[in-house]
């Protein structure tokens, strides 16, 4: 990993987005959560959920708002803020579509929140900003080779196909791992604080991207005071397609850098894979719920709560800093194994097989 020698001029602004998005994100989440209690918006005890008294619900907000004043403010101002880089590689439109994604990702999300909405009306509106995404012009061109020096040029159809493959992808993951206090608003800060370093080095070298990754990695600090356990506030559907999508689309802009959020989203990438391996073996449809993910089967093991999250934390951690220090070939290498690795591990932990299905 070398960083780009003129990283350095761009950090006083990836300080001062990280911090005033923190700010935002942690004066505005007991703001929400006040609104959303007043609504009624909130999750009850299950035998799914581990909150033993209804928690607020819709937090993502928070964080929705905290990425787009703060990002997008810095955005507009562009040249007028010292320090702050240009556009290199992303287009305005693309930014369009980031910001205008995120946002109607949030208001999909909240509708969720509030109303309920049936699996397949979330998964039409993930569609839906995926196809923002692509109009943008936000499509993975290429990906790394891990058998040669050069890329594999994807044609466009093929790049579009995987673009929509790729967001739709993220957002159910953040999802289906939003399983405890803090943990996929904690896996999404380390995700995205290592693709903001990765921006600032070579060949990326995408200093407007790592101002962003940075505003949203304050965005999520912030909300995590509140969220981290015992939360008194969820990400709720808004968040996870606000944050899901972001990252998404993030790892796209410019100079893709798909292999490395691949790796550092290891665990929720290939926890969804095996769970929905699993439900449709089963003869269940992939979007029902159950104790199957692999914090439930921690906790069953005998890890706190806390424990559990730290311990998830830790592993995704170690994955960003691999990713970091791999080539994009090795990375690709690195992630089949920790798809065989992980697999098994899930499989191991499922000594009660009725308790997944509960």
């Amino acid at each position: 990993m070398r960083f780009d020698p003129s990283a350095g001029t761009v950090v006083p602004i990836i300080i001062a987005a990280f911090l005033l998005a923190a700010a935002v994100s942690l004066v505005t989440t007991p703001l929400i959560r006040r609104l959303v209690h007043d609504l009624r918006i909130v999750d009850h005890p299950d035998h799914r959920r581990v909150n033993a008294s209804p928690v607020a619900r819709g937090g993502g907000v928070a964080v929705a708002i905290a990425f787009v004043v703060i990002g997008g403010g810095l955005v507009l101002l562009g040249s007028a803020v010292p320090g702050m880089p240009g556009l290199r590689g992303v287009t305005p439109m693309n930014l369009v579509g980031l910001f205008g994604g995120a946002a109607l990702a949030t208001v999909i999300g909240a509708l969720d929140d509030r109303f309920d909405l049936r699996a397949r009306w979330q998964f039409l509106g993930q569609l839906i900003l995926a196809g923002v995404a692509v109009v943008a012009g936000i499509v993975v061109e290429d990906v790394s080779n891990p058998f040669g020096p050069r890329n594999i040029d994807f044609p466009t159809v093929v790049g579009i196909a995987f673009t929509v493959v790729w967001i739709v992808g993220m957002i159910n993951s953040l999802n289906f791992i939003d399983g405890l206090d803090g943990l996929s608003t904690g896996i999404a800060l380390i995700a995205a604080v290592v693709l903001g370093l990765l921006s600032l080095t070579l060949p990326v070298s995408q200093p407007l991207v790592a101002v962003l990754c940075f505003a949203l990695a304050g965005g999520l600090l912030g909300f995590l005071r509140w969220n981290f356990h015992p939360a008194s506030i969820f990400q709720g559907t808004a968040g996870v397609m606000f944050v899901g999508y972001a990252l998404a689309v993030l790892a796209i802009l410019g100079s893709a850098k798909v292999v490395v959020a691949l790796l550092v989203l290891a665990v929720p990438i290939i926890d969804t894979f095996w769970v929905i391996v699993r439900r449709l073996s089963s003869g269940r449809s992939p979007f029902s719920p159950d104790r199957g993910h692999i914090h439930h089967r921690l906790l069953d093991l005998g890890l706190s709560h806390r424990a559990t999250v730290l311990l998830i934390y830790a592993v995704c951690a170690t994955l960003g800093l691999m990713s970091l220090l791999v080539s994009s070939a090795t990375g690709v290498f690195a992630f089949i194994g920790a798809l065989v690795v992980l697999g098994i591990v899930a499989f191991a932990l499922a000594r009660d097989p009725r308790r997944a299905s509960s």
